[in-house]
């Protein structure tokens, strides 16, 4: 959408104008708060999808789960429903997002090379990219069809007072509001905005559960002693999962083995410098590796073990993920830190203590901890491979 996105827009007055729009409409605390309900059904069906299978005596793809989770999340906070695999339109919204990680995650010749572009067109990138945009346009643009009908029908049947429940409501409010302090809102504006939340929400979202899961599978060590600290203290309300200290260390320690996006989006640099004998010209691109920071020995004491006792106070090492801490930045750090963190993390958090506190896992056919196959796939965000 022209980069009308917060993600890649340029730095200047327009990007700080979408970023104080994201932090006080969309993803701040008191929004994040305000979805608390939503986050607590969905973990309730998911958990409820689980004991069916246990009773039929089923094996899980918990892959599966989570990804279905975490999907059903986004659409109802950002859509105001559901799109599941039980309708079409459901199906081929699922099969467009899984398409959109790859498709950035691929290698796009013209990036390096412009004058070699054309090679995009004779191996199929170029209309591959055509086929993603206008279909995730078309779906996009139906769902403003659609809400947009919607609040007219509330508002000439006297319903138009409310309370405004998803993100595509309240950017159509804030349209028709048009404040002259904030950024005009138009409908490639909300549409690119609305796709924002699926791929820095969704993907990212359900790469940090899968990894989490995997990783205490494979320690069941970790797992006892995170559902003991859980069960011992917690209700199934999600405040009180805040307050559990070793699942805030075992989430930061997933995500410093296994931060979703490895590279963070390109950055720019402002200005000449000159870094480690290096010059650096002005407005030259800058891919931070965050995995490498956060698995350098000089940093890390055996940086490949999963070991979440690591981020707990008693340890001396209070590490934040929120980009104070340069050891450790799975999301960016500086104004262009992802400025959903609150909302993804509240996801994460209330997931992974219900399925940790709920049940216990154990691996399919026998198969033991150090068999387990870690391997990544290949892409902008990096999962299990399966």
């Amino acid at each position: 959408y022209g980069r009308r996105d917060l993600g890649f827009a340029p730095y200047g007055e327009y990007w700080r104008q979408m970023r104080s729009l994201f932090a006080v409409h969309l993803v701040g605390n008191r929004k994040v708060q305000s979805f608390a309900r939503i986050r607590e059904e969905e973990v309730s069906n998911m958990v409820e999808k689980i004991r069916g299978f246990l009773n039929r005596k089923q094996e899980i793809n918990l892959t599966d789960m989570i990804v279905g989770f975490t999907n059903d999340v986004i659409c109802r906070v950002a859509l105001g429903r559901k799109y599941g695999d039980d309708v079409m339109e459901g199906r081929t919204f699922k099969q467009l997002l899984n398409e959109l990680p790859k498709v950035l995650g691929s290698t796009n010749v013209r990036d390096y090379i412009p004058s070699l572009g054309w090679i995009n067109k004779i191996n199929g990138f170029d209309r591959r990219v055509d086929k993603l945009a206008s279909g995730l346009d078309a779906f996009l643009s139906d769902i403003l069809h659609e809400r947009r009908n919607r609040r007219n029908k509330q508002e000439s049947h006297g319903h138009g007072g409310e309370e405004i429940s998803n993100l595509i409501d309240i950017l159509l409010e804030l349209e028709r509001e048009n404040k002259e302090n904030i950024i005009p809102i138009e409908d490639e504006l909300i549409k690119a905005i609305i796709l924002d939340m699926f791929t820095a929400g969704q993907d990212t979202t359900s790469i940090v559960m899968e990894w989490t899961m995997t990783e205490l599978m494979k320690n069941p060590g970790k797992m006892k002693i995170l559902q003991n600290e859980i069960r011992n203290n917690i209700t199934s309300c999600e405040e009180n999962q805040l307050k559990i200290p070793y699942l805030e260390a075992v989430l930061k320690e997933s995500l410093r083995l296994h931060p979703p996006l490895p590279l963070l989006l390109p950055r720019e640099s402002t200005q000449h410098t000159k870094l480690m004998g290096y010059d650096i010209a002005a407005h030259t691109n800058v891919m931070i590796n965050v995995w490498a920071i956060a698995t350098e020995p000089s940093i890390w004491e055996n940086p490949q073990e999963f070991y979440p006792e690591r981020f707990l106070i008693e340890s001396g090492k209070s590490i934040d993920f929120r980009g104070l801490n340069f050891e450790f930045i799975p999301f960016g750090a500086g104004r262009r830190g992802c400025p959903g963190i609150s909302f993804g993390m509240a996801v994460v958090e209330l997931a992974v203590a219900e399925l940790v506190s709920r049940f216990d896992f154990s691996l399919p056919n026998g198969e033991m901890e150090n068999d387990m196959d870690m391997s990544e796939t290949f892409g902008l965000s990096v999962r299990k491979k399966l």
